[in-house]
């Protein structure tokens, strides 16, 4: 799989990253849902089998059980693979899931030495903030950072749901390795500002959720979705309740049209369409099981042509229009 720079920081990242989000489990306030361990590790062991060189994960995934899973999975193979995680979402009462944001410095701290322990690792590659809340906080939390940065526990450091003025206000204390924002067909925000911005500062872009948590890989329907289990955080989503759901069904039906008539899959078509951005480094690509990565990862290598980037637009221009209506 194609490598790409992360800015201007020396990490070379494939085109594509496995997400951990879903393997966290359904315990908190934005599980998926029940997840299978051995099968998750398994899914982690076929990434790097297919040439994946980097794993996201964070604290708050299943409260540290996603790192947990992602440390057990990189034992013995941690040569090579870039770990990525993040701080800032600490939780009280395991029992209760609810997260919160704390910035300050102790708390940074106390998360860092945490994750390193749960990764098994004595050093995160890219250590990122993971919301900036308490948006007042944000610079003590960076300078918490700079100073693991300092002492050898992180290599890079990274921002996540990070605006352009929050970005400018951090990198001023210590270099911003990259920004990890949500992008996909269904949220184009980063195109506003974001992208171009990293671009001329030389910061990387990693993309979360560029299957738009499961809808753009054409697996849903209504039935599908109303069938998810209780405590999965997507019943709470807008993209996922009406009036967008139609829109963005309807939408999806075209869209696999046109991956089948590529001869590749509607995830993979979501996944390429992110990645047709220069300034997008990877994008991260969640699974919860082998096949679903092995079905994503060819994504990594497909580049867009232009007739069919502007087909899609037309189809994204026609769901704004219905949605705007």
């Amino acid at each position: 799989m194609q490598t790409r720079h992360l800015g201007t920081s020396g990490l070379e990242l494939t085109a594509i990253g496995l997400g951990t989000w879903a393997i966290g489990g359904g315990d908190w306030d934005f599980g998926w849902g029940p997840q299978d361990d051995s099968e998750s590790v398994a899914a982690i062991h076929k990434a790097l089998d297919l040439g994946i060189n980097w794993v996201d994960t964070a604290a708050a995934y299943g409260l540290g059980h996603g790192e947990e899973i992602v440390g057990r999975a990189l034992k013995g193979r941690r040569g090579g693979v870039i770990v990525a995680t993040k701080c800032g979402l600490v939780w009280d009462d395991p029992k209760v899931g609810k997260v919160r944001g704390s910035l300050k410095a102790e708390s940074v701290r106390r998360e860092a030495e945490a994750s390193l322990r749960r990764l098994g690792t004595d050093c995160i590659d890219l250590y990122q903030i993971h919301w900036p809340n308490p948006d007042a906080d944000i610079e003590e939390a960076w300078t918490a950072i700079a100073k693991l940065a300092e002492e050898g526990k992180v290599r890079h450091a990274g921002v996540s749901n990070f605006s352009v003025e929050q970005i400018k206000r951090v990198h001023r204390i210590h270099p911003v390795a990259s920004l990890q924002p949500p992008y996909n067909m269904l949220d184009r925000r980063a195109e506003c500002e974001l992208l171009e911005f990293c671009a001329e500062q030389g910061i990387g872009v990693v993309a979360y959720s560029p299957m738009a948590s499961g809808l753009l890989t054409g697996k849903y329907d209504k039935r599908k979705i109303a069938d998810l289990p209780p405590k999965d955080w997507r019943h709470r989503a807008d993209r996922f309740q009406e009036p967008e759901l139609s829109a963005n069904l309807d939408l999806v039906e075209h869209l696999k049209a046109i991956a089948a008539r590529e001869g590749h899959s509607l995830g993979e078509l979501a996944v390429a369409w992110v990645l047709r951005r220069p300034e997008v480094t990877s994008g991260i690509v969640g699974a919860r099981r082998p096949s679903q990565i092995e079905a994503i990862a060819p994504a990594g290598d497909w580049r867009l042509a232009p007739d069919i980037v502007a087909e899609i637009d037309d189809l994204l221009a026609q769901r704004e229009a219905r949605l705007a209506a």
